[in-house]
């Protein structure tokens, strides 16, 4: 489930992570990988299935330990999955609040819900949501304490095409009013070139090549720019000459 974790002072720290080495068994997953995200800065990670982006993704959540190496992160963190996990047997704003406390926590989480497009469904079960507003709940209980760093692992990949253009308009609204850095994990070129201020590819567990993107949102939907830096992502992702 979408969780957030550690709570005192907010800390800008961003995110550092030094030769680090993951192995399981006789496998090297992460293979002394150098990695920073800038305090509210949008990292992109493309890389092919197996290459190590989600055992990435759950070191810097806390969910697992490296063999090797140094990670460093902000306190207070927060992941979103590609299924939205969240708790059948609890309504929406439950959802929300899971792991939240204090007094002010319904209004915190009715506040995040307005912002990702929920008023009103506060009550709903999880089984009367479209998949679409599952992930805008699973959103808005990552963000409803504040975190320093956002996680998220392929969240939009089982949506469909406009619900997809949608989430990503959502994303960038939320990353404006929140100041969090992100890093989210994707297998969509065109995604990663809609959201990114940086991408990079991932390789046999280390990180390959990093693009800082530029662009216009104009620019972002279609210019010669957006073509060129299309064309050496899929040349990175070995892929060249695919559409």
């Amino acid at each position: 489930m979408s969780s957030a974790v550690a709570t005192g002072p907010r800390r800008q720290t961003g995110v550092a992570v030094e030769q680090v080495v993951r192995r399981f068994g006789d496998r090297v997953v992460l293979d002394h990988l150098d990695l920073t995200i800038a305090d509210e800065e949008l990292v992109i990670l493309l890389g092919p299935s197996g290459c190590g982006k989600s055992t990435l993704l759950r070191l810097l959540a806390g969910l697992d330990r490296p063999d090797g190496g140094r990670v460093e992160v902000p306190a207070r963190r927060a992941i979103v999955f590609q299924a939205d996990r969240l708790l059948p047997w609890q309504r929406v704003l439950r959802n929300v609040t899971l792991g939240l406390h204090g007094p002010d926590a319904d209004r915190r989480a009715r506040d995040v819900l307005a912002e990702v497009g929920l008023s009103g469904r506060e009550k709903a079960w999880p089984k009367e949501l479209s998949g679409g507003e599952a992930q805008r709940v699973s959103l808005a209980r990552a963000l409803v304490s504040e975190p320093e760093l956002v996680l998220l692992d392929e969240p939009f990949a089982a949506l469909d095409a406009i619900t997809r253009l949608r989430m990503h308009d959502l994303v960038r609204a939320l990353r404006t009013r929140h100041h969090a850095a992100m890093l989210l994990v994707t297998h969509d070129v065109d995604e990663a070139i809609a959201l990114a201020d940086r991408i990079v590819v991932m390789s046999d567990g280390r990180i390959g090549t990093s693009h800082d993107v530029h662009l216009s949102a104009a620019d972002r939907e279609a210019s010669i720019a957006r073509e060129e830096l299309r064309a050496r992502l899929l040349e990175d992702l070995g892929l060249a000459g695919q559409h």
